[in-house]
């Protein structure tokens, strides 16, 4: 049930943000040397490594770690990367893993490869058995602003209490997240 409703739903986002990611992948091109899409290397289901593509926001030769690891974020983001971060339109690409199966529409955001005291919390929690998600619990009770033990306890209720109902409930919460750019870093 969950697979269908990931794949209908991402499917219709899909043909609905086809014409706004077009003309983002092309603002991209315009304002800055290198690809549109920036292809990360992610932990997911079983911690198993899979590449999830977003729209770069950063310039390229950033260095592969959380934004919050570098001493001066801003000093790495294109020139559309503030407002693609802001706006969270640099995660419209990762509709195709979803599509593809690496990901769903809700479950634990997918950890960086090199984030090794996220990986280990989660597989010692049972985390690591979902799908990671476009969004979820943790996303939308704190988002970027959570240290990652937190994350980690929301991702375990989400774990234990997971429902399609939930599923929605955290879709609906996202999308007032987004709207309102609440607990997004700049």
């Amino acid at each position: 049930m969950k697979r269908l409703l990931d794949l209908a739903l991402a499917s219709m986002a899909a043909l609905l943000f086809l014409l706004p990611a077009t003309l983002i992948a092309l603002l991209i091109k315009l304002t800055s040397r290198g690809p549109a899409l920036y292809w990360s290397d992610r932990v997911g289901q079983h911690n198993r490594v899979f590449r999830m593509p977003k729209f770069r926001s950063m310039r390229l030769g950033t260095p592969a770690v959380a934004t919050h690891l570098l001493a001066d974020p801003q000093a790495y983001l294109t020139p559309v990367g503030s407002f693609l971060r802001r706006s969270s339109l640099d995660e419209l690409p990762q509709l195709w893993s979803v599509l593809v199966g690496d990901m769903s529409l809700v479950g634990p955001r997918p950890a960086l490869y090199n984030q090794h005291d996220l990986i280990e919390l989660r597989t010692q929690r049972g985390v690591h058995s979902l799908l990671p998600g476009l969004t979820g619990w943790a996303q939308v009770n704190g988002r970027d602003e959570l240290p990652i033990p937190d994350k980690v306890e929301y991702d375990v209720e989400y774990l234990r209490n997971q429902s399609a109902w939930l599923d929605l409930r955290i879709l609906c919460l996202t999308a007032a997240k987004v709207l309102f750019r609440d607990g997004v870093s700049h």
